[in-house]
């Protein structure tokens, strides 16, 4: 199914989050609707998992049971047409495999045209929110259905089963071995984020042919909670609107970089605050 011209369309495109839910608003289902909307996009979400957590840390996480996920994902699809979605926390194995079986079951036209798969495994304080035996799942099931992933430095580690990249040049090496966990049916894409590199972050595009450096200026500031959850769900939306893949990336990370930029004018918190979604729409009074 391919996702319709910009020019052409003639209402707002609908995007849909599977993920988390994080009280603070900085990240999961919550961070992602705000994207979806600054971008023009119709927000949805199937909530995976609940999380008690706030802007210095995680202190619990409760699972949505599996059936009820896959029940939310069934009833949302049997009616609602979905332009892209993303898959965010998922948290455990059980609760993957019915995303995945949800996600690729024939059961009606609201299927998305494009899946990005944000591999969520530890928060920014560095609680842990992907239990161990989820990750075979997540390689196995999930990543195959996938138009493009968006894993950090420390993810790629684990999904590789490796120490993750240090240098650009480690970064490449990953980004192909990546590549090749996904299907190999059409354009598919790793997007391999720097941000844990020391000086500015380079991001690496990578489609099995070409790699793409992003380079981007690092700003100094605390507030980078769910930059990665934002990223994601606005290349997520950007692609509903009918991007091309790397014009997405692009367009996103400019998107996110403001969103960073601004964050200071929030006062959200006295940890990682969450960066400002609607920097561009919200009046300073």
């Amino acid at each position: 199914m391919n996702s319709p011209n910009p020019s052409q369309r003639k209402s707002p495109p609908n995007a849909l989050s599977i993920a988390g839910i994080d009280p603070s608003g900085g990240a999961g289902v919550y961070a992602d609707l705000k994207a979806f909307s600054a971008l023009g996009a119709y927000g949805t979400g199937v909530v995976a998992a609940l999380t008690a957590q706030n802007t210095q840390g995680v202190s619990g996480v409760h699972g949505v049971p599996p059936s009820f996920v896959r029940l939310q994902l069934d009833t949302l699809l049997a009616d609602v047409r979905i332009d892209a979605a993303k898959i965010g926390m998922l948290g455990t194995a059980p609760i993957a495999t019915a995303v995945a079986e949800g996600l690729a079951a024939p059961i009606s036209s609201g299927r998305p045209a494009h899946l990005v798969v944000d591999p969520v495994m530890v928060a920014k304080s560095g609680d842990t929110l992907l239990g161990r035996e989820a990750i075979g799942t997540l390689i196995e099931a999930v990543l195959p259905l996938a138009t493009m992933i968006t894993p950090n430095l420390p993810e790629a580690g684990v999904l590789l089963d490796a120490r993750p990249p240090e240098t650009v040049k480690e970064m490449q090496r990953a980004a192909e071995r990546l590549r090749r966990l996904l299907r190999d049916d059409g354009r598919r894409f790793v997007l391999l984020k720097g941000g844990h590199l020391a000086g500015d972050a380079i991001d690496l595009l990578h489609d099995g042919e070409r790699m793409v450096e992003l380079p981007a200026a690092r700003i100094d500031t605390r507030h980078t909670h769910g930059t990665g959850c934002t990223l994601s769900a606005a290349i997520t939306a950007l692609l509903a609107h009918g991007r091309e893949p790397e014009d997405a990336v692009r367009r996103a990370k400019a998107y996110l970089t403001e969103a960073i930029r601004h964050a200071g004018l929030l006062e959200v918190g006295s940890g990682h605050g969450p960066v400002h979604h609607f920097h561009a729409w919200w009046p300073r009074v």
